[in-house]
């Protein structure tokens, strides 16, 4: 028998690669933070002699969700300023108050208020856009989550950059310090069209390029920003990309509600990822993201919550039904966007467009150890006909019990690991206090 770290041992297994795979009675054989076997419950018994068993006779396992696209610290400006359009929301709010309050340190309490959010809720990586990535990166790796942070790039000052220089020579800088651990990535990240101009575009195309590394940006998230930039320069925003060579594989467009078919086109046919947000931008009144055509183009689309200041969470099950659902409604079939698709999209989906689709994503011999389990046997999961059923439509995240990454445990029966929660409650309220000064 081969001595291992971990056999785990739930009711049901949820690969996700091959599509639409459930596995009843397999175990899953995890070795040194990775995945080294996926067997049928019997004969792993024979096979391996584990460290420790996690035994889950009520709960499915499944690959650590992806969110895709977020701004962890914001969650510091949950519920702010709510109920308004997307540039009125920016402008006369949430700009204002980062510019008072933003902060190497708001951002990692910020951020470590995500991590316990995004734990609980089964999300094992996220992709960030925000300023002081290293503090996002830092508390990630506090937290043990896996994390792809976003270099930064506006035209006007902030607290993290007084031009555009100044944020890529700091971005190129904390990529420098990031670069080698294990579940950090960086990823250029150029906040929209409408706030980067065509010098730094240029420029963070050419590094992205030198570097390996891929671009993350807003795109088409309303129709205001397209009409407006046809206005200014005669160009949508799409256009205008494709025109500096921003866009190819790696590079991440999110929200793109706005989309002709020739654009739907040019995306597959140029590889670029998309990340769907569909609960801040019903929220926003932004649009609506036609994910079923972009996936019957052949685009890999990944889902994101955005930040919780405009969603109001990082509730990526909750994001998962929502998706499935509105993407029936916009394309006005039932059967557009099934449970197996819209789950794949918040795993392997994510794990392509972050360039991770080796490592995370499945639950497959050879991949990291980034997995969750939900407690199917709630009220709102009784009976079981269907296992993805029941995950992307009626689940919540209040039945995640356990959340491994690179096979340690982040969340093991509901209780957080890695995060100390009364520390994290007691920061937002000390942000809260100063916030409500300044801004309300």
């Amino acid at each position: 028998m081969q001595p291992i770290d971990l056999l785990v041992l739930p009711r049901w297994l949820v690969p996700v690669e091959p599509a639409g795979a459930v596995l009843e009675e397999h175990a899953l054989a995890v070795d040194a933070g990775r995945i080294v076997d996926v067997l049928p419950a019997p004969f792993a018994h024979q096979a391996y002699q584990p460290r420790e068993v996690l035994e889950l006779p009520r709960h499915a396992l499944l690959p650590g969700l992806v969110n895709c696209h977020t701004h962890a610290a914001m969650t510091l400006l949950r519920g702010l300023s709510d109920d308004l359009p997307l540039m009125d929301w920016l402008q006369r709010h949430i700009w204002p108050a980062e510019a008072a309050h933003v902060s190497f340190a708001f951002c990692a309490d910020g951020a470590r208020l995500a991590a316990a959010e995004m734990i609980r809720g089964g999300t094992t990586c996220f992709n960030d856009m925000y300023f002081f990535p290293d503090a996002t990166a830092a508390v990630a790796g506090e937290t043990g989550l896996r994390v792809t942070v976003g270099l930064i790039v506006f035209d006007f000052p902030t607290a993290w950059g007084q031009d555009w220089q100044e944020y890529i020579r700091r971005g190129l800088e904390v990529h420098d310090r990031l670069r080698g651990l294990p579940l950090v990535r960086t990823v250029f990240a150029p906040h929209a069209p409408y706030t980067v101009s065509d010098a730094p575009l240029r420029r963070v195309r050419e590094l992205a390029t030198e570097l390996g590394i891929g671009i993350h940006m807003h795109l088409h998230e309303t129709a205001a920003e397209v009409d407006g930039a046809v206005q200014s320069n005669g160009r949508r925003p799409w256009h205008r990309l494709r025109e500096l060579d921003l866009l190819g594989q790696g590079f991440i467009a999110v929200h793109m509600t706005q989309l002709t078919e020739a654009e739907i086109a040019e995306a597959a046919d140029l590889g670029v990822s998309v990340a769907h947000c569909p609960e801040s931008n019903l929220k926003l009144a932004s649009g609506f993201c036609p994910v079923a055509k972009l996936l019957a183009a052949g685009i890999n689309v990944a889902i994101g919550t955005d930040g919780a200041a405009s969603n109001n969470d990082l509730d990526m099950l909750g994001e998962l039904r929502t998706t499935a659902l509105l993407s029936k409604a916009v394309a006005g079939d039932a059967s557009a966007l099934p449970a197996a698709a819209a789950l794949r999209m918040a795993t392997l989906g994510g794990a392509r467009a972050l360039g991770l689709e080796s490592e995370i994503g499945s639950l497959e011999r050879g991949k990291s150890a980034d997995f969750f389990a939900i407690d199917l046997a709630r009220p709102a999961t009784q009976p079981v006909y269907h296992v993805l059923s029941q995950v992307v439509y009626a689940a919540g995240r209040d039945q995640v019990t356990d959340v491994y990454v690179a096979g340690r445990a982040l969340l093991r029966e509901g209780k957080l690991l890695t995060v100390d929660e009364a520390q994290v409650f007691a920061k937002a309220a000390e942000w809260r206090e100063r916030i409500i000064r300044t801004d309300l």
